[in-house]
């Protein structure tokens, strides 16, 4: 097989791959801007159906938007963890967010007017999440290449913080990105690592030819 990249710029890739870590623990500090539009750049460079680029990045700037964002957050940690029943001691000892330790704050939303795009959508309206995710995915093996933590905080309701942000009515805000300079990356997943769960075996999640229990 032939290859444009050398047998270390494919080791590279996989070794980003396998470090990569949802991180919840800030070493403070800042992100050069000139890394921060490379990180955005390499985000923007995803996939998307239909080529709809349908994600919007917020750089949250204020002092009192990243506090108003975090007590959101808080909220929706109590009631998941009222969710959880009998796990919610357990998961209220996990660190769930870095929002407030962080050198830089992201929203992540969907656009607005996103019914105009059909192609790839008309059965599966949800391609806007997948190709938005895809984005996400670039900006976080781009931080971890370049020796920053990401963390992705979903625990908010999308309707609570749209007014903060002043989006539009039709817009989705989907992830919340802690981004920023870490003391250390975990050697694995910090929800393996703190026994909430455990990776599957890949063979496990191979089938052929048709779903096989």
């Amino acid at each position: 097989m032939n290859s444009e990249f050398s047998p270390a710029d494919i080791d590279a890739i996989y070794r980003v791959i396998a470090a990569r870590r949802d991180m919840r623990h800030f070493a403070g500090g800042d992100v050069a801007p000139e890394t921060l539009r490379r990180l955005l750049a390499a985000a923007h460079q995803a996939p998307s159906v239909g080529f709809m680029q349908p994600w919007r990045f917020i750089r949250i700037r204020r002092p009192a938007l990243r506090d108003a964002l975090y007590e959101a957050v808080q909220r929706e940690i109590t009631a998941s963890a009222e969710a959880l029943r009998d796990r919610k001691q357990e998961f209220l000892r996990l660190k769930v967010e870095g929002i407030r330790d962080c050198a830089e704050l992201l929203v992540v939303a969907l656009c607005d007017h996103r019914e105009r795009y059909i192609f790839g959508r008309r059965t599966l309206p949800e391609m806007d999440l997948a190709s938005a995710a895809c984005a996400i995915q670039n900006l976080w093996l781009a931080a971890r290449a370049e020796g920053l933590g990401m963390g992705w905080v979903s625990l908010f309701q999308p309707e609570e913080i749209k007014p903060l942000l002043k989006m539009p009515e039709d817009s989705h805000p989907i992830a919340l990105l802690c981004l920023g300079p870490v003391h250390e990356f975990y050697d694995k997943p910090m929800l393996e690592q703190e026994n909430w769960d455990s990776r599957r075996p890949l063979d496990s999640l191979i089938m052929e030819d048709g779903w096989h229990d």
